[in-house]
């Protein structure tokens, strides 16, 4: 079984990058500064402290169920394409608490655990070892925001 994890396409912040801070204001969204660990949705790594990230909501589970999630999340201003893992996790995984979350074909939640650092393959292996599993969402476990999807993949 494998796994691929990919980051959010720069294509959907089109109208966040470059905007004034009155643009972004419009949009609930400001820009700010990196501090250490402020993780990149598009590249999933944390941005070297100092760069220009912008903060925004994101609808990470745009379902119709119960499960429908939205958070904050930071995008880098010059990020250039989605980052790709597959069969492995993203540095920054390993280096923080994640919360996986496992959904059916149906956009429900199956079930949910902690992967402290270092433990996320194979939590995520684990889930995909139950075939109800269709994919599952990664949360950064201390603020709750949107990490990631995992998805299955013959790659």
């Amino acid at each position: 079984m494998a796994y691929r994890i990919k980051g959010l396409e720069v294509a959907q912040f089109a109208s966040f990058i470059g905007a004034s801070e009155e643009e972004l204001a419009q949009q609930g969204a400001i820009r700010v500064v990196a501090t250490p660990r402020s993780p990149c949705r598009i590249t999933l790594e944390a941005a070297p402290v100092g760069e220009s990230l912008i903060l925004l909501n994101h609808v990470s589970h745009d379902v119709a169920t119960p499960f429908r999630a939205s958070h904050a999340i930071y995008v880098r201003e010059n990020a250039v394409a989605a980052a790709q893992f597959v069969d492995r996790q993203p540095p920054l995984f390993d280096q923080c608490t994640l919360s996986l979350r496992a959904f059916d074909a149906d956009a429900m939640l199956i079930e949910g655990v902690l992967a402290a650092p270092g433990e996320a393959d194979g939590r995520v292996r684990s889930l995909f070892a139950k075939p109800e599993t269709a994919y599952i969402h990664a949360h950064y476990a201390a603020y709750g925001c949107f990490a990631a999807v995992v998805e299955r993949t013959d790659d």
